[in-house]
């Protein structure tokens, strides 16, 4: 440890490679995956899961909540799904004639919910204060949320019977959207051969702690960004807002949340300064979900992808 209690760059390059080990032992194939989502982790951010049924998006949250010690919480969205469900609510007791407030699911430090377009955009924005603050409004009282509460929400994307679509507001917090897709003919057969006595998840346990984790929260802020890497992040972000195809672009939020990636990102491959490199391999990530293509451009197949893709070729890194 240095003066400022945070873990040297060998330190915490270890107990990153911990919790990546740990979690590979159940996510077989998804190295990349697991680095965007720990980085967005670190980053203090919340991801967005958008993928097909049985890719292993409920086994990534058990995963990191298990590795660093973490409390976990799943909200299963439905259409009946009401904030109080979330949030919590006050119940009167006979006792002592008073009411007292039961915390709901979301306070928690790591929450998957799953399957979050199913529910209405009423109980949608319940998450949205408790993303961007970190706290709660109930009943006239604010409750703040834990300092690790990191959201992973899900969303079958080919889906849309009984869907509500969210929000510009809400996808613009989170951090990162991120897609595990389907592994390997031979990562799949030894997914099988793992899972044939039991879960390898019933065997998983923690490799670091929860204090841990926030020591390399607050090593990720000391990561070096040099001055030209920021105005680098910063035009990649400006350059969607000017694109044809781009009905609205990525916002300052955008900028912020890719600087402080690309930050973890270092941090997660043993780094502690930032490269162009690190820049571009969070950029669609970050950005492309906070982008909404103009109606024409969508239907002709254009995606918010493409557009960042494109965006990446024609603004140049600095050397």
């Amino acid at each position: 440890m240095n003066k400022a209690g945070a873990p040297r760059p060998a330190a915490a390059h270890g107990l990153i490679e911990n919790i990546i080990d740990n979690i590979e032992r159940v996510m077989s194939g998804q190295s990349q995956s697991v680095r965007h989502i720990l980085a967005a982790f670190l980053a203090g951010g919340h991801v967005l899961l958008e993928d097909n049924p049985g890719t292993g998006k409920t086994t990534m949250a058990k995963a990191l909540a298990r590795t660093v010690g973490a409390d976990y919480k799943r909200v299963q969205f439905t259409p009946d799904l009401l904030p109080s469900d979330i949030l919590g609510v006050s119940v009167f007791s006979p006792k002592d004639q008073g009411f007292h407030f039961h915390p709901g699911p979301i306070f928690t430090q790591i929450l998957l919910a799953d399957e979050v377009n199913r529910a209405s955009p009423r109980t949608q924005s319940a998450l949205l204060e408790a993303m961007a603050e970190s706290q709660v409004s109930i009943e006239g009282r604010t409750h703040a949320l834990d300092e690790l509460f990191f959201v992973i929400a899900t969303q079958n994307p080919v889906e849309f019977r009984g869907t509500y679509p969210l929000p510009e507001a809400q996808m613009d917090r989170f951090a990162v959207r991120l897609s595990l897709g389907y592994v390997s003919p031979e990562e799949e057969v030894a997914i099988l051969t793992a899972q044939e006595l039991a879960h390898p998840l019933d065997s998983l346990t923690a490799r670091v702690t929860t204090e841990d984790v926030r020591l390399l929260r607050d090593k990720v802020k000391r990561v070096r960004l040099a001055p030209e890497l920021k105005r680098y992040a910063v035009e990649l972000a400006r350059a969607t807002r000017s694109r044809a195809a781009v009905q609205l672009g990525a916002g300052p939020r955008a900028s912020l949340a890719l600087a402080r990636l690309s930050q973890a990102l270092a941090l997660v491959e043993g780094a502690d300064f930032v490269t162009p490199d690190h820049i571009r391999a969070m950029a669609v990530p970050a950005l492309a979900h906070r982008l909404v293509l103009d109606p024409q451009a969508r239907f002709a197949g254009a995606t918010t992808r493409q557009v960042v893709e494109d965006v990446l070729q024609a603004v140049a890194a600095p050397a």
